[in-house]
């Protein structure tokens, strides 16, 4: 579902050059909830070393939708750090319903999709816009995406973040997100992070891949009011999202970290 993979993109990566940055580990767990229901539980988990970095997610149904429409998820991202940016080489996800079962992985180098597919292949449909060569390069996978890089050497956490743009490529659609600035905030997680967060508002635009007449395309690139709430790592130029906002006809989409835990320093993640 599209909805899904937005929320799980959820924003950016400015992958600007820059310094080294000190090794960091983030562990996290989120609750989506709709209208104010629970509906769905994930862990995300990102270690960034010197030289390399790596992030993974899961993610699953929970409450009452989760006895009328069972499912789960994986997503994780691998690569290096060069200059202070994440530049991808593998990602890999997997959704699995009652119905069926369907796994995505993608190769990359420097930005340009070098292989993909998804397997199931799944059958070919004549109303996609077609994804050709060119949109596979100058691309971010959805999960190193998610991760906001803020270039110079001031405070990561001001409004200077909200000012970009990215690419996505997920092995199925490219499409583009950008932010904007909307406000500084306070979050507190019940287990972590409380402290300070910026606030950037997010606008989506797809640009092939996908079916036009689709009301969740329409929907996703009309919406002017979906934001997400970035919070720092701390030794990083590094935010991540810690609560997702999207208003739909059913009621508000939340998606909201309940433990942000971040520790500087771990052990490199290629030794682990």
């Amino acid at each position: 579902m599209l909805l899904a993979s937005v929320c799980a993109s959820l924003a950016f990566s400015g992958a600007l050059p820059g310094a080294a940055h000190a090794q960091a580990r983030v562990d996290a767990q989120y609750e989506a909830t709709l209208a104010g229901i629970p509906i769905g539980r994930g862990s995300w988990t990102i270690d960034i070393g010197d030289d390399q970095y790596s992030a993974s997610a899961f993610g699953g149904t929970a409450g009452l939708l989760k006895a009328i429409a069972n499912s789960s998820g994986t997503g994780a991202a691998q690569g290096r750090v060069v200059n202070g940016a994440l530049v991808a080489t593998n990602y890999t996800a997997s959704t699995t319903t009652s119905k069926k079962t369907e796994a995505i992985h993608i190769v990359l180098n420097n930005g340009t999709v070098k292989e993909y597919g998804i397997d199931p292949t799944p059958p070919v449909d004549p109303d996609r816009v077609p994804v050709t060569d060119a949109h596979r390069k100058g691309v971010f996978d959805p999960m190193t995406a998610s991760l906001l890089r803020v270039s110079g050497t001031g405070d990561p956490l001001s409004p200077d973040a909200c000012r970009t743009s990215a690419a996505v490529f997920d092995g199925r659609m490219r499409y583009e997100l950008s932010l904007d600035y909307k406000r500084m905030s306070m979050v507190k997680a019940e287990k972590g992070y409380y402290g300070p967060a910026v606030v950037c508002a997010i606008y989506f635009k797809p640009i092939a891949g996908y079916i036009p007449d689709r009301p969740v395309i329409k929907y996703l690139s009309t919406a002017r009011n979906i934001e997400v709430t970035f919070v720092p790592i701390p030794g990083t130029r590094f935010l991540v999202p810690f609560r997702m906002v999207v208003p739909t006809p059913f009621g508000t989409g939340v998606l909201e970290a309940t433990q942000f835990i971040t520790q500087a320093n771990p052990k490199n993640p290629k030794t682990q």
